[in-house]
């Protein structure tokens, strides 16, 4: 769960920006604040992840608010201005939308601050388990636990990446980049083969120099990775 306050000094606004985070699984609502001294006093009080922050408030903007913040949570910007979004990307937030704001374009918003919470956390995560034995996608607004030794290989679609599985016929399907999900993975379990493919090593039947097999399924091997695939198999080009 990721543990976020609301700081808007419209009370509509904050009415509507409560009533969306209620409807995101992954978000649990700390605190309500009409102002950026309230969310100072909550930070002191309660441990954040995310806030949601408007810009144009009284004796304290959100842009200052945010450049006062010594440890920053993630912060995702929401506002009637869209003349602040440059200042707001140079302070590093999450994300910048304009009001209204859609449903739909508030969760794009939310699942880029989850998966940079993911990211975060995951040194963490390994350190205290001593090894990672699954990881957490979103899919469909709910975080879908996947065991890695059920992965078989995983295939980039812009975006998205699909995700095969041993277990299951069906793929999973989620908003990440190869280079996200390559970074949640152990490299000694899988191997980059091509921009748009990651194979995982325990399920590889055979190599050839443009492909390799994993059961019947032929996967692309592109140029760029093909000494690393090589290393694998303890064969040189």
């Amino acid at each position: 769960m990721l543990r976020c306050i609301a700081v808007d000094d419209e009370p509509l606004a904050l009415e509507l920006l409560e009533d969306n985070i209620s409807k995101v699984p992954y978000l649990q609502l700390a605190a309500k604040c009409s102002n950026a001294m309230e969310a100072m006093k909550v930070l002191q009080e309660e441990t954040v992840d995310l806030i949601f922050l408007d810009i144009q408030m009284p004796k304290l903007t959100g842009i200052q608010f945010i450049q006062s913040l010594s440890n920053r949570p993630m912060i995702i910007l929401i506002t009637a201005y869209e003349k602040f979004a440059l200042e707001g990307f140079n302070l590093d937030v999450v994300d910048y939308l304009v009001k209204p704001v859609s449903f739909d374009r508030f969760v794009k918003a939310c699942n880029k601050a989850l998966e940079r919470y993911q990211l975060k956390t995951k040194p963490k995560e390994i350190t205290a388990g001593g090894s990672q034995d699954y990881i957490f996608v979103n899919v469909d607004y709910s975080l879908l636990k996947v065991v890695i030794d059920d992965i078989m290989w995983i295939e980039g679609l812009k975006d998205y990446i699909k995700i095969h599985l041993k277990s299951s016929s069906r793929q999973v399907i989620t908003r990440m980049t190869m280079k996200s999900i390559e970074e949640l993975l152990p490299g000694n379990r899988f191997i980059r083969i091509h921009k748009s493919y990651i194979a995982a090593v325990a399920f590889i039947t055979a190599v050839r120099k443009t492909t390799l097999m994993i059961g019947a399924e032929e996967l692309p091997v592109s140029e760029t990775y093909q000494e690393a695939l090589m290393k694998l198999t303890g064969k040189r080009r």
